[in-house]
């Protein structure tokens, strides 16, 4: 048994909580099995440290114990993959029917009272009564409250006796099931940000392969903020037992060479081949086994099977494709279920960048051909020039500051001065549009989103609070660093400000 404890000298009473094994586990040749539920419980203990509460694990070959008093532990444990079920333990008693009969009825009969009920027993070990006898003599003894619906109870009590113990529960909580993350070997997945990719992850990391992720950045720092954002939801929630790390690769200059010499029909495929190349030199890297992407059949132009075949030579790993057969709907509702869809939501599409009508029947020929016009030490210095992120150890503010604050302003972004009318009358930057601050805050929604957004106030404190809201919205906004200082000096360098003004 292990154990992590704190220094707290107030504690929660522990709650004893059963695992049960995935099924596939249990199909498994015993030293695969072993090695399986070795990692498994490795995994579960990762899970517990994540709440901060002291906890107690000991695995058998059938079930994990958990003691803990976090009440976090139950949504937790509902979320390592290897985990069939789990049920909160309400009493524990000698393996005795006396015992069992009398400590149930005191639990449950409150519970059962003016509902119908059932209950279940399993044993294991040898014992002077049956599970039979089990569910008559209890059942009897709580007939007494409740009636007894055997096909649709309302509560059902479970007793389960190992050995000398019983133990007594009405809890019954899904698992994730599928096996273990970590045992079968690691991959990266290429990840957008959108409903797909995550998905596509979220499946590979149930079957037990351990992913780092390769995200080809096409649209700035706030593209690459909601992309980390959904990246840790698969990390900290899914992917116990691991590090997983963000590869952030920079491809505008990748797809201005693209856009200059090759044929624009082209572009959709062309990118993800080169998005291909990228992942592979990660992977190779980290001695991954495949690349995992969102791919389904017929979804958009670079996806129809045709065009898979073209994309595919560009890769020198296995690429795995687990959303092949999937319709858009069962993909989003699946992010629901993961918890990915509501930040996915609010990802813009960047990837869609050719313009009229893209090619959807690609030869592998034609397609390499576009592709050899390309200078490709563009794309190696993107590669070696990329931002790895260990996912698990970002804290919230990680996910706001750095991508906040811009001391640029783009070519045909819309800069809103956010400081007081009679300031703005005294300076403004030229063709900056006056927006009082509570007024943008209460309606920025009703903007184009489609639009780049600057905002600047006196210090560039307000103006970085409505920024990240307007973020979290979908919106490409930041406020520039410094305030009206920092504007005023971005201005001069450019012959924008009027001599003596700074």
């Amino acid at each position: 048994m292990t154990e992590q404890t704190t220094t707290n000298t107030i504690r929660e009473p522990e709650r004893l909580i059963l695992l049960r094994l995935a099924a596939e586990l249990a199909i498994k040749s015993r030293r695969t099995r072993t090695g399986f539920q070795r990692r498994l419980l490795a995994n579960i203990r990762d899970a517990l440290r994540s709440t901060g509460a002291p906890f107690r694990v000991e695995g058998t070959w059938g079930r994990v114990w958990v003691r803990t008093a976090s009440a976090e532990a139950q949504t937790v444990l509902s979320r390592v993959f290897g985990v069939s079920s789990l049920s909160p333990v309400d009493v524990v008693v000698p393996a005795n029917m006396d015992a069992i009969v009398s400590a149930g009825e005191a639990a449950f009969r409150e519970r059962v009272q003016g509902k119908t009920f059932a209950v279940r027993a399993r044993r294991t070990g040898r014992h002077p009564f049956s599970s039979h006898d089990i569910q008559v003599q209890l059942g009897a003894a709580l007939n007494r409250y409740a009636e007894v619906d055997l096909d649709e109870p309302d509560v059902t009590v479970y007793v389960e006796v190992r050995d000398g113990e019983a133990y007594l529960f009405t809890d019954w909580i899904p698992g994730a099931g599928g096996l273990p993350v970590g045992v079968e070997g690691n991959a990266v997945a290429l990840l957008s940000g959108g409903y797909d990719s995550a998905v596509a992850a979220w499946l590979l990391l149930k079957r037990g392969v351990a992913l780092d992720y390769v995200f080809c950045n096409l649209g700035g720092d706030a593209y690459e903020r909601a992309v980390v954002q959904v990246a840790k939801v698969l990390a900290d929630d899914w992917s116990f037992g691991t590090r997983p790390r963000l590869h952030v690769i920079p491809f505008g200059a990748v797809v201005d060479e693209m856009r200059a010499k090759s044929k624009a029909s082209y572009w959709q495929v062309v990118l993800k081949r080169l998005m291909y190349r990228a992942a592979t030199r990660v992977g190779m890297e980290l001695d991954a086994q495949a690349i995992v992407t969102g791919e389904a059949v017929g979804q958009v132009s670079s996806q129809t099977l045709v065009n898979l075949r073209a994309i595919e030579p560009a890769a020198d790993l296995p690429v795995f494709r687990p959303l092949l057969g999937f319709d858009k709907e069962e993909i989003i509702a699946r992010a629901k279920e993961i918890g990915t869809a509501a930040l996915s939501e609010q990802v813009k599409e960047y990837c869609a960048i050719a313009p009229g009508h893209p090619v959807t029947a690609a030869r592998v020929e034609a397609v390499a051909a576009e592709e050899a016009k390309l200078d490709l030490s563009v794309l190696d210095r993107a590669i070696a020039e990329r931002k790895v992120l260990d996912l698990r150890s970002l804290r919230p503010t990680d996910l706001v500051a750095p991508y906040l604050f811009t001391t640029d302003i783009p070519a045909g972004a819309r800069v809103f001065d956010c400081r007081t009318e009679s300031q703005y009358r005294a300076w403004h930057l030229p063709g900056a549009e006056h927006r009082d601050e509570y007024d943008l805050l209460q309606r920025f929604n009703e903007l184009d989103r489609d639009q780049t957004y600057v905002l600047y106030c006196q210090h560039g404190i307000q103006t970085a609070y409505i920024a990240e809201k307007m973020q979290r919205a979908g919106y490409e906004a930041y406020s520039f660093k410094g305030g009206v200082r920092g504007v005023m000096k971005w201005a001069e360098e450019r012959g924008l400000l009027p001599k003596g003004l700074v």
